[in-house]
């Protein structure tokens, strides 16, 4: 089982949940209930791991991710206008996956100098404009 192989103990609730997620995209709800029980803390424990890092899911994402900044920086340089131009091409922004692309807006990729800034799967883009944003949402 995925589980037993992390060993036991409180610590490796995290390691649990990146395992978990990095198999099957996602971490199933019935799944904090095996965790807790694996490493003896409560299921609101567990959530509360879950919720407080933003990278976990709690349902299958989208084949394409797009993780667009949103900090003060790529504010500055119009990353608004790309959240703007995401929902107008009907693509679901900061939701559950309805489609082939989804874009989550994270704050801060740490490409400031490059804003707007995106990550998409681990291809860090910068300068990203609205032509950029189309070709990434066509899967280009």
């Amino acid at each position: 089982m995925l589980l037993a192989g992390l060993g036991g103990g409180q610590d490796k609730v995290l390691p649990m949940l990146q395992a978990l997620q990095a198999r099957y995209g996602y971490v199933h709800a019935e799944a904090v209930g095996l965790v807790a029980a694996a490493v003896n803390v409560s299921r609101a424990e567990v959530h509360g791991v879950m919720t407080f890092y933003h990278d976990f899911r709690t349902e299958l994402p989208a084949a394409r991710v797009i993780r667009l900044c949103r900090a003060e920086a790529c504010q500055a340089v119009g990353c608004e206008a790309l959240v703007d131009e995401a929902a107008r091409l009907g693509v679901v922004v900061d939701g559950p996956a309805a489609g082939s692309v989804s874009v989550e807006t994270v704050y801060c990729l740490g490409n400031c100098a490059l804003g707007p800034a995106a990550l998409v799967g681990e291809e860090l883009v910068g300068l990203l404009d609205l032509d950029g944003l189309r070709a990434l949402v066509a899967g280009a």
